[in-house]
């Protein structure tokens, strides 16, 4: 990257610095990504910066150097690590996030960068290219995915791809290759299942065992707002376990989420099954640990949707009780979502005990959609008499809104996909410490980032929009010195051997 010619350019910045800055060590990922940053943030933090970040163009004095600010940071990460241990069950939603929104709690701050890049990792590992042979699927193998992303720490190992039909009404949601011979006609890689690991030190930072289900949304395009069918339909008409026949849900959500394709290796399970029966098997596999047990669901723009209509499925199906019938808590922490279901499907997720916290830019119009007459804001008493309404909408738990016009980084203007972007809203939580409060950046995270995919950040930060980029396009000389795409798709990231058996017990709990 270029660097900032001066830093006469930053005059509101130079007093922040050191709430940024970082001892950075020159290192580069030997991987398929070109200039990928490398980790440099708060533990809890997956994101990563290079020895080029904004940061350090501030300080070079302090490149390489442990500075005071270093050492005050590291001790601002240990006790913000001893207080998620105490206090996770707070973070994620036992009280509504009552007190911990305005100002905004540091480790909430935290806990909601590092879920919203498990939502990031989806779009960073995604194969959007419609040149290649394997567009649509994920550009690394499970077992390889956070090292491959340099996500070197994460303390989670992924436990199952998750992958989704075409064959729904949202065509330019879907990416797919131009090749006549592709990896798969009908399916997307949708996102993973992972769970906290052994590690020791990572079992004491979380405070208990987590299960973690990250979504994939939308790659750069908006269009696929225009194709909703802005339907509200039964969730019980899908399959769901629910009583409530006015419990409603979109319907392109829903066929999303429960559409399959037999004729797949990849989606002849549905997304809904694949989620249900590897969160089943994970549950009976550490439900019974001395540790607690917690099932944590992201996802960004339509991923959101889908992060919602899963919380609600897994604690519908009974999926969040160990065997010993202890309730295992169910958080959704979204970013940029839409609307999923009309009011009835909003009190049925509260009655269940599924916690959501929604961040959302104030100026993207995805959390405004769909629903854009009838929706939360409307008379509580209009919205029960239009409940049944098929384009009666309500957003679902609580709301962080913040707004990209208060940070010094990024440009004012209103453009509808940078509003949607979800690296610029991690930096805006990065910033946010409370409503009318200064923007500061507090964790480290490179402002850069922001650049990865869009134009957003301001001009003289000289960062190049959409620097982002992988290795020769995925081409590599094979042993005849011919550039080729190599083999990709993994037997292992087909799906699990026995999600027949856990299927049947879904279905058949006595069995």
């Amino acid at each position: 990257m270029a660097t900032i010619p001066s830093n006469n350019l930053l005059p509101d910045l130079i007093n922040q610095r050191t709430q940024y800055s970082l001892s950075l060590q020159p290192q580069f990922l030997h991987s398929t990504l070109i200039n990928f940053p490398t980790r440099s943030s708060p533990p809890r933090a997956m994101s990563r910066t290079d020895d080029a970040s904004i940061s350090s163009r501030l300080e070079p004095e302090s490149y390489g150097m442990t500075t005071a600010e270093d050492i005050r940071r590291r001790d601002r990460e240990a006790t913000e690590s001893k207080r998620l241990r105490d206090t996770w069950r707070k973070i994620h939603g036992e009280d509504d996030w009552a007190g911990l929104m305005d100002p905004i709690d540091p480790v909430l701050r935290s806990e909601l960068i590092r879920y919203g890049e498990m939502a990031q990792a989806c779009y960073d590992a995604f194969d959007f290219d419609p040149f290649s042979r394997y567009c649509g699927s994920c550009r690394f193998t499970r077992r390889h995915l956070f090292d491959s992303l340099g996500i070197l720490d994460s303390g989670y190992e992924v436990a199952r791809y998750l992958y989704a039909t075409s064959n729904i009404n949202l065509p330019n949601f879907f990416s797919k290759s131009r090749w006549s011979k592709v990896w798969s006609k009908n399916a997307n890689w949708m996102g993973y299942v992972a769970v906290s690991d052994d590690d020791e030190t990572t079992r004491l930072r979380l405070g208990r065992r987590d299960i973690a289900i990250a979504w994939r949304g939308t790659v750069t395009r908006l269009e696929w707002i225009a194709d909703l069918k802005d339907f509200l339909k039964p969730v019980s008409g899908n399959g769901f376990r629910c009583p409530d026949p006015a419990v409603k849900a979109e319907s392109g959500f829903l066929d999303l989420y429960t559409d399959k394709d037999t004729s797949c290796n990849f989606s002849k399970f549905s997304a809904r099954e694949q989620v249900l029966t590897e969160v089943k098997r994970l549950v009976e596999r550490y439900g019974d640990e001395e540790e607690d047990l917690s099932i944590t669901v992201t996802g960004h723009s339509l991923g959101g949707a889908l992060a919602v209509l899963s919380a609600y499925d897994v604690a519908e199906m009974g999926l969040n009780r160990t065997s010993r019938g202890k309730v295992i808590p169910v958080t959704a922490f979204t970013y940029g979502g839409p609307r999923v279901g009309n009011i009835r499907f909003k009190e049925r997720v509260e009655e269940l005990g599924v916690k959501v916290l929604r961040v959302v830019n104030e100026h993207d119009v995805v959390a405004k959609s769909p629903g854009l007459f009838l929706n939360e804001r409307a008379p509580h008493a209009l919205m029960k008499l239009a409940g049944g309404l098929p384009w009666c909408y309500c957003h679902v738990g609580e709301k962080l809104r913040l707004d990209h016009q208060n940070s010094p980084f990024l440009k004012p203007s209103v453009d509808l996909s940078t509003a949607h972007n979800l690296e610029a809203l991690l930096h805006l939580l990065d910033g946010y410490h409370g409503k009318g409060q200064r923007f500061v950046l507090s964790s480290g995270r490179d402002p850069a980032l922001v650049n990865k995919a869009s134009d957003f950040l301001k001009d003289h930060f000289m960062v190049p929009p959409y620097w982002r980029q992988d290795a020769n396009k995925g081409m590599v000389r094979n042993t005849e010195g011919r550039w080729i795409q190599p083999d990709r798709i993994r037997a292992e990231d087909h799906h699990a051997p026995d999600i027949h058996q856990l299927l049947t017990q879904l279905h058949h709990p006595s069995s």
